[in-house]
């Protein structure tokens, strides 16, 4: 009986401590605010960061005007008190443009030069300006960079799920766009609206690729296949203006077709069955004769495809886990591919029997690697870093580009830039030798909101897009990109 009563008393004890946790709503709401100040957090470091450039550059704008007046200063005058303050001013925290190294010395300069300028007259007023422009100009002359100008010029919009890859088209001023809504978008440049939805993968569309010479995509899916289909469009804008009531009606029309996007749901080929992938297609690529394809799959295999026949030709294993991406040479018959196993390999399917190199270097997963001139393959990774590779020496990297956050599908330019998608929602350029070009702005106006997924290069300008760049925030921006002359 007491033995019934004691467990009767536990109960009732753990009934009471079960009716007195709270709803998990206010940790959540809690949650929601953490999640706000620190969104709030990196928006006002980024300002901070940009505030310190136009800083850098009013200082680099002036130089000469202090050299002038260092001039004055050695006859006998005076340093202009606003010129040395423009010229000092520097924000107290730390930015990825400018390291921990250029703050220490500025502000041991700045407390130097207080304490000078405050007890010197006369002839030492002299010396002070003299020690103020040389360290000045040590400053800013170690971090003098070739201005880059970058802004958007387009933006499109339209998916209803995260955008995984964009692809440009040689020749043509269309883009396309394979997203996790299921579908893959052809998008005219100047109009900035979808000419064509392709609706015939059961999942995820993953990765897209135009064909060099015909109107012709390559889709890979995470329903396990990879089609080709007809992208045939017209991307011209009729030409305003009317001059009778007839044209206006006809104007009318046009309007009408041109809101209007039309849909594909059939491929010409489809890859699968017998021989195919038992798992998610992530990525997939044309030869460089157009007459084969190559599929990456979560199954940890490659595959070799005839385009004709629509037939496997060989499959590629050796990865001991997922890929995540597939490249190929866009003159040669090599293929490189990236994978979860921290490796991407190099194929090689010039001769009867295909060679096969193993790059290891990176410490996480390897989300991308691609071809770039010069015999150099470039890689990116989850472990934060993008390194350089020369195919005759797989051993050790050319340049290690570290950065502060996962690196998406990079691409790399015909000039030798290098465009890094990131998770933290920044783009940033730089060359093959791993010095850094820009960072492409990003603010509550322009930029990507969340992570972007993929960025392409357009081979000629197309409408003054140079680069474009897709991300999770449903959104593909076209980039303007001026480089200095010596990139």
């Amino acid at each position: 009986m007491k033995s019934t009563k004691t467990r009767a008393a536990r109960l009732t004890s753990l009934t009471e401590d079960v009716a007195v946790v709270p709803e998990d709503a206010p940790f959540r709401a809690r949650l929601h605010f953490l999640f706000a100040q620190i969104e709030r957090e990196f928006e006002q470091l980024y300002l901070e960061n940009q505030s310190l450039q136009e800083k850098l550059e009013i200082a680099t704008a002036t130089k000469e005007s202090v050299i002038q007046q260092e001039q004055r200063v050695t006859a006998g005058g005076s340093l202009s008190a606003q010129a040395s303050s423009t010229a000092l001013a520097t924000p107290a925290t730390q930015s990825d443009e400018v390291g921990g190294s250029f703050l220490a010395a500025a502000s041991s300069t700045h407390k130097s030069l207080k304490a000078k300028l405050s007890s010197a007259t006369g002839g030492s007023k002299a010396k002070a300006s003299n020690k103020i422009k040389a360290q000045t100009s040590r400053i800013v002359s170690s971090f003098k960079a070739p201005t880059v100008v970058s802004t958007v010029v387009r933006e499109f919009g339209g998916h209803k799920d995260g955008i995984w890859q964009v692809a440009a088209k040689a020749g043509q001023p269309i883009i396309g766009t394979a997203s996790a809504d299921h579908t893959a978008c052809i998008w005219g440049v100047e109009s900035a609206r979808c000419l064509l939805q392709y609706q015939g993968h059961a999942g995820s569309v993953n990765s897209i690729k135009f064909h060099q010479q015909r109107d012709l995509v390559l889709t890979g899916s995470g329903d396990g296949t990879a089609h080709i289909w007809q992208a045939a469009v017209n991307w011209e804008v009729p030409k305003k203006g009317h001059s009778s009531e007839e044209e206006l009606d006809d104007s009318d029309e046009q309007v009408e077709d041109r809101d209007r996007v039309d849909t594909l749901r059939t491929p010409l080929c489809e890859f699968t069955g017998p021989g195919g992938h038992l798992s998610v297609v992530v990525a997939a690529d044309w030869l460089s004769s157009m007459d084969q394809i190559i599929t990456g799959s979560w199954d940890r295999t490659a595959i070799l495809w005839d385009v004709e026949t629509g037939q496997p030709l060989q499959p590629l294993t050796g990865h001991d886990h997922e890929l995540t991406h597939v490249s190929a040479h866009p003159t040669q018959r090599l293929v490189v591919t990236a994978s979860r196993d921290t490796t991407f390999r190099l194929w090689d399917f010039r001769e009867a029997i295909p060679a096969v190199s193993v790059f290891q270097g990176h410490s996480e997963t390897v989300t991308s690697s691609v071809f770039a001139r010069d015999d150099k393959v470039v890689s990116g990774s989850d472990d934060r870093t993008i390194k350089v590779w020369e195919l005759r020496n797989m051993r050790s990297a050319l340049a290690t580009i570290r950065t502060d956050s996962s690196v998406n599908r990079l691409a790399v330019s015909s000039g030798g830039i290098i465009a890094i998608p990131h998770d933290n929602r920044q783009i940033r350029l730089f060359d093959l030798n791993g010095q850094r070009v820009a960072r492409l702005p990003r603010t509550s106006r322009q930029g990507h909101r969340r992570m972007v997924s993929s960025v392409a290069w357009a081979e000629e300008p197309l409408l003054d897009c140079d680069l474009f760049s897709c991300g999770f925030d449903r959104r593909v921006f076209g980039w303007s990109i001026v480089l200095p002359k010596d990139n």
